[in-house]
């Protein structure tokens, strides 16, 4: 029963973070041109209308893996720390990679989205904050690309 228990959890974060990791590159091609845009300054227009229409971080991301990845990532590093076989060093850095994006993303991310949505509480450096969350974004798409890939290599091994 463990034996399957830990196999489950180890499937769910791979397909969770698949599904993180591909909306993340849908988000940047197609729904990021629609919140910033550049200006003619050369920085970046905060389009804070468009972002609280989309607001896809209550109409997707919360869904998707603001709450289960997040939970499964923290599942999924206490199983591995307990693992032990050729899994191990594998799946510990995939969740502790992982950790590191969700970290990031509750730290971050959302606060600095929930800021640019209010234009009211937007500080006059609001070019700047998009611009250090759209280039903040490419380290956490990178992030969750190693920690899925970490985390097929893990699931690829003998358990």
């Amino acid at each position: 029963m463990n034996q399957y228990f830990s196999e489950t959890l180890l499937w769910l974060f791979v397909i969770n973070l698949g599904i993180a990791y591909g909306a993340g590159l849908y988000e940047k091609r197609i729904v990021l041109p629609l919140w910033f845009s550049k200006s003619i300054g050369g920085g970046l227009q905060v389009h804070s209308e468009a972002m609280r229409q989309t607001n896809t971080g209550l109409r997707f991301w919360a869904f998707a893996t603001t709450v289960p990845l997040t939970l499964l990532t923290l599942a999924n590093l206490v199983i591995a720390l307990q693992s032990q076989g050729q899994r191990h060093n594998w799946w510990v850095a995939a969740a502790a990679i992982t950790l590191v994006e969700r970290i990031g993303t509750f730290s971050f991310f959302i606060p600095t989205a929930i800021k640019l949505m209010r234009p009211e509480t937007l500080p006059q450096t609001a070019s700047v904050l998009a611009t250090r969350w759209i280039r903040l974004n490419y380290v956490r798409d990178a992030l969750a690309l190693v920690g899925w890939l970490l985390a097929l290599k893990t699931l690829s091994l003998p358990s």
